[in-house]
């Protein structure tokens, strides 16, 4: 499960790590320590004109794209709520998702993401109080979180709305204790073969969706400011004391 997430780069500086092309992919970022579902988040995608050569990598661009994956035959935009995430292990077989698997993959950038811990119940308590947690690279490097995105139109306004799901694993060892599943994160020597809009085998997709390794990531406990999607700003990522 992954329900929010922080994306605090430029476009700038995603231009560079993710050597998209320039001119058709400078949008204006502002820094998001609370990404939710419905809201706009940065999406890497690659395309392939027409004039380009069959054995030369997509054209990486840089783009927006509403959180939450809205099939093209859905009737309204409520279900893309559901769509959120997808499972790796079933994504290329799922109605929802097999086309933008097949054809529609990519890449959203994050500094890291939160996920909830329940403990056992306190004395006096019912039930436990979840904990946030925020969980980013040791080395403070940036994500690229594995993603489909796709396309619908709202057939009483006639625009087209961009959305899309990321995928998650099972979590690593380190995690685990966290919660069970993860954001699926792909290497750079990957981008070129998982943004290539071409048709590939199914297995050769799935063989670029490998987790993470163990101990890249650290995680810890956050303020449940972050509870609120109102609540936006680096204090959301200030570590607590440990108890």
């Amino acid at each position: 499960m992954c329900g929010r997430y922080a994306t605090t780069q430029t476009s700038a500086s995603l231009n560079r790590a993710f050597e998209v092309d320039l001119a058709n992919s400078f949008v204006e970022l502002e820094a998001d320590y609370n990404m939710a579902p419905t809201k706009l988040a940065p999406l890497v995608i690659g395309r392939r004109p027409p004039e380009l050569a069959a054995a030369a990598p997509p054209q990486r661009e840089l783009m927006t794209a509403r959180w939450g994956l809205i099939p093209s035959w859905a009737k309204d935009p409520s279900i893309g709520n559901r769509m959120i995430n997808a499972r790796t292990e079933t994504a290329a077989e799922k109605p929802a998702f097999k086309k933008a698997f097949a054809r529609r993959r990519g890449l959203l950038p994050a500094d890291g993401y939160y996920e909830w811990y329940a403990g056992e119940p306190r004395e006096g308590e019912a039930k436990p109080k979840k904990q946030p947690f925020y969980i980013t690279p040791k080395d403070q490097s940036m994500l690229a979180m594995a993603g489909l995105y796709e396309f619908w139109k709202d057939r009483e306004s006639d625009e087209w709305v961009t959305s899309f799901t990321i995928l998650t694993t099972t979590a690593e060892d380190d995690l685990g204790h966290v919660h069970d599943r993860m954001p699926l994160f792909l290497e750079k020597q990957a981008f070129d073969a998982w943004l290539d809009p071409a048709p590939r085998p199914t297995d050769e997709l799935l063989e670029l969706l490998i987790p993470a390794a163990p101990g890249r990531l650290d995680a810890f406990a956050v303020s449940t400011a972050v509870n609120n999607v109102r609540n936006n700003g680096p204090e959301l990522i200030v570590p607590l004391p440990p108890e």
